[in-house]
């Protein structure tokens, strides 16, 4: 069976000596009076709760799945999942990042999503259920109004409810705009929804005792397309006057998809059938309202890849500490055995690292996202805040589409560390690489994510965003570019920061041809842009190993030789994924359809 501890060291490196964290926060008023030994001992309980209450769930919840009533349109969750859940709610965790307006604790962002990490690693398919309910929080905190933030947010804060997003239909799941959901008005001002919903995460269950559904569908004069779409609220249990769960809302589960993975969350079907919801903004702009809660997701999807590939890699280093199997090629290290462990041999090694490097540089990536919206939300600064904006917006796809890719990779690794013991099911590892594969595809797939970093993020302002987010790069390698002994990460952080550069012009010139360069180049520039940021996080943590390496504490020569290890293994793929950027469209799109 697998195990789980929280990376409290690498993660208080990240916060404190990486982000400086305590001294970001005092430019915030909000969180000015934040400490490191608060956000420490948060993280540290958090640790304690992910890998004692949820973990041990994780393994059992995925043998046994959610069970789907279709007489009472029910769906029961694992055995533990409630139990759990109900931990969960009485600790005060729904609440750690919320308004303290509606009952949150007011914490920052980059704290919440640091403890969400360590519930993705212990139980990804478990911390589905409240993760939603936190983007729902978000999207009626941002868009809802006076009445509905009273009516609904205590209960999300509190984690009492829970929330979903309903957007995919059968026939359209990217392509929003051929939604057919149909919303009628009514004297009251409420609305009736009918229309079928699919591939809805944690849309009924028994975790709580109501959930709040944010719908999009269309009004009866709404225009074509997405300038259609409006955002609908519908609980599961219309709320009476004393805003209680009353009177059964006909929105129901019709079915439980059964999947490749995430076996504990159940993914619904779910049937509107004249169900009452009330609009969330302004008509014909639900999804302004929805991109609140689609962000938050896809960073929350990333931070499910970041927990995946954290858990991975521990369980892969402990078997091959203890598994023997042949003998050094440079000779016998264990000579008392009969075979040495095998994590002595080189390519056991490169997989072990290549996940340990996703890891952490996820974390240090992730963390300052988070950091960032933090900023965007609270910064007294006008201007400060629209930088932070702009930076969120262009990474945003690269958290969802580069640590999920990552995670694919890195709990394959594991994975195979493990040789025939890593496809068998007691051993646990084959669930991470399953619960891995589904975060490139939902939430938006990862070529969808691409597209939107490479013809919405870089082109569509000509580059601006990703200019300025270069220019902090640029400073860097400026301010350590004569420091001898950071040349080693220096240096190639320089060339891939130009060669993106030249590589974003390119494409830039060749899609005023033709837009199908965009589609063509987008998945390979995705991940290059992915190796920029990474190359940038394991340069700055490097300088600060380099300060430490001779303190006495083991953790900075073990960040140097990963960040070492990055640059010498990892980033190099990017010489062949500009090639294939810059290998154009004609080579796929050539070959005549009748010809597949």
């Amino acid at each position: 069976m697998p195990k789980y501890q929280a990376p409290l060291r690498d993660m208080h490196f990240v916060l404190h000596e990486l982000l400086n964290l305590e001294h970001e926060l005092r430019s915030l008023p909000v969180h000015a009076e934040m400490d490191a030994d608060t956000i420490n001992q948060v993280l540290e309980e958090g640790g304690k709760f992910a890998s004692d209450i949820v973990f041990p769930l994780n393994h059992s919840g995925d043998r046994e799945g959610c069970h789907y009533d279709a007489a009472t349109h029910s769906v029961t969750a694992p055995a533990g999942f409630k139990q759990a859940y109900q931990q969960y709610v009485a600790a005060g965790w729904p609440s750690l990042s919320c308004d303290p307006t509606y009952g949150g604790q007011g914490l920052p962002i980059v704290v919440n999503n640091g403890f969400y990490e360590m519930l993705n690693s212990a139980n990804q398919a478990w911390t589905m259920y409240p993760g939603l309910s936190h983007g729902a929080y978000e999207c009626l905190h941002a868009h809802g109004s006076e009445a509905q933030k009273q009516l609904y947010l205590p209960k999300l804060v509190s984690g009492e409810w829970t929330g979903t997003m309903c957007l995919t239909e059968s026939h359209c799941g990217t392509d929003l705009g051929l939604l057919k959901t149909r919303a009628q008005p009514q004297a009251d001002g409420s609305y009736h929804l009918t229309g079928s919903k699919i591939f809805i995460s944690a849309g009924e269950h028994d975790l709580s005792s109501n959930i709040v559904h944010l719908v999009l569908a269309r009004l009866p004069d709404a225009p074509p397309g997405t300038k259609g779409i409006s955002l609908f609220v519908v609980p599961k249990f219309l709320p009476d006057a004393s805003g209680n769960p009353g009177e059964r809302n006909p929105i129901f589960c019709g079915a439980i998809e059964h999947k490749m993975g995430i076996h504990g969350n159940a993914t619904c079907q779910i049937n509107l059938d004249n169900a009452t919801g009330w609009l969330i903004g302004e008509p014909n702009r639900g999804l302004n309202a929805m991109f609140v809660m689609m962000n938050a997701a896809r960073l929350g999807v990333g931070m499910q890849s970041l927990g995946l590939t954290e858990v991975a890699y521990q369980n892969g280093v402990s078997y091959a500490r203890d598994r023997a199997q042949g003998r050094s090629l440079t000779g016998p290290k264990a000579e008392s055995q009969a075979a040495d462990p095998i994590i002595v041999h080189p390519d056991v090694r490169r997989m072990l690292l290549t996940a340990r490097a996703f890891a952490e540089g996820g974390r240090a990536f992730t963390s300052y996202i988070a950091l960032m919206i933090d900023r965007e939300l609270n910064h007294p600064d006008e201007e400060v805040r629209k930088l932070a904006a702009d930076e969120v917006a262009l990474l945003t796809p690269v958290v969802k589409a580069f640590l999920t890719d990552n995670a694919w990779i890195a709990t394959s690794e594991a994975m195979q560390v493990y040789g025939g013991h890593g496809y068998i099911a007691e051993w646990g590892m084959e669930q991470y690489v399953r619960d891995a594969r589904i975060n490139m595809i939902y939430e938006g797939t990862n070529t969808i994510q691409s597209l939107d970093l490479l013809g919405r993020k870089v082109l569509m302002d000509n580059g601006e965003k990703l200019r300025k987010f270069g220019e902090k790069i640029k400073s860097f390698v400026e301010e350590n570019g004569t420091d001898e002994a950071m040349s080693e990460f220096v240096t190639p952080l320089a060339d891939i920061g130009d060669k993106i550069t030249k590589l974003s012009m390119e494409i830039g010139m060749k899609a005023f041809m033709n837009r199908d360069e965009v589609g063509a180049a987008a998945v390979p520039y995705m991940r290059v842009v992915g190796h920029l940021v990474f190359s940038w996080f394991f340069a700055r943590m490097a300088k600060l190993a380099l300060e430490k390496q001779n303190s006495g504490d083991d953790f900075y020569q073990a960040k140097l030789a990963v960040a070492r290890f990055y640059f010498a293994r990892l980033l190099p793929e990017t010489a062949m994924l500009i090639r294939q950027a810059r290998s154009g469209s004609d080579n796929l799109m050539a070959l005549d359809v009748d010809l597949f």
